[in-house]
């Protein structure tokens, strides 16, 4: 298994990208190879920085970086020999089983549509966030931030995505999903929510348990919770804002803990034909180090070809 990593993507590239890259290695099993892209002097420099053997790592030369700021689709198309642009290459090629970046997140999303596509059946593919339950397990909630708009037969199918990720890469079994909504009642929420909510609940395909609210969201009621991507995000946002804010003030909770970004590194883009993983572009070495043992993971569960099989697409 080959696993690319985009070494010039995130605000604290490459020094960060570099070393985590280096820590996944010392933890990663040995059949695992790691192909850094991105700027030869750079990344050498970073190895030998942080005691690494150059030979245990592939090693491709980039000489452009697409970045933060720029627009996603230009981007992509006009830097063909950016770290993001080659990834996505070596990627189509099959060179490289995963390709991880915390760069430009647009341009992430422009090249899993442009390079490896979507799978057939896939109305809008979605990326996620994990929600740290109070009884130590793990919910997951999407979209957070892929589709802001969505109509009731995407949030259905995101329930189906969703329930497929949890299952074969957490091992929950028959994961319960729930609609987030302001009110438990089916007929309560907008109208797409209520939409959703029939298609939902004639879902044979998901474990749907029906409408959840914000209070729920770290209970164990639902293991899946579907949302538009506008929802999610402010959601994101707002459980990353009360996580810093507690560490600001020094106060130490082994639940709140888990709430720190590091300890889950990035989210695959699900619904595509390969396995594409976002990080936040804030990663340290740490959050890199765990993007890439989660990329190993996603691979080996073989998700997109659980999402064909599932969409009846084999």
């Amino acid at each position: 298994m080959k696993i690319g990593i985009d070494i010039m993507g995130g605000d604290y590239a490459p020094d960060a990208t570099v070393a985590g890259s280096i820590l996944a290695y010392n933890e990663l099993p040995k059949d695992v190879r790691l192909v850094l892209i991105g700027d030869e002097e750079q990344i050498r420099a970073g190895l030998a920085k942080g005691g690494a053997d150059p030979n245990n790592f592939d090693i491709v030369h980039t000489t452009e970086v697409i970045s933060m700021g720029e627009h996603p689709t230009k981007a992509f198309t006009q830097k063909p020999n950016s770290s993001i642009s080659v990834g996505f290459h070596l990627l189509k090629e099959g060179e490289i089983s995963g390709f991880a970046s915390n760069g430009n997140t647009g341009a992430m999303l422009v090249g899993s549509m442009f390079s490896v596509k979507a799978i057939s059946g896939v109305m809008r593919p979605s990326i996620t966030s994990l929600l740290p339950k109070e009884n130590g397990g793990v919910g997951l909630i999407l979209d957070i931030g892929m589709n802001a708009d969505c109509k009731p037969d995407v949030l259905n199918q995101f329930a189906v995505l969703g329930s497929i990720y949890v299952e074969h890469v957490y091992g929950i079994k028959n994961p319960k999903v729930g609609l987030l909504n302001l009110g438990e009642e089916p007929e309560k929420g907008n109208l797409i929510t209520q939409a959703a909510h029939v298609l939902m609940k004639e879902n044979k395909d998901i474990n749907f348990i029906g409408n959840v609210e914000g209070r729920d969201l770290y209970k164990d009621k639902a293991d899946v919770i579907v949302c538009d991507g506008f929802t999610g995000n402010a959601i994101l946002k707002q459980a990353e804002t009360f996580y810093w804010m507690i560490k600001k003030r020094g106060w130490k909770d082994p639940y709140f803990d888990r709430f720190n970004y590091e300890n889950y590194g990035g989210t695959p883009v699900l619904g595509i034909n390969s396995t594409v993983m976002i990080g936040h572009g804030i990663s340290n070495d740490i959050a890199v180090k765990n993007m890439l043992l989660l990329t190993k993971d996603v691979i080996e569960a073989g998700l997109s070809d659980k999402i064909k099989s599932a969409l009846n697409n084999d």
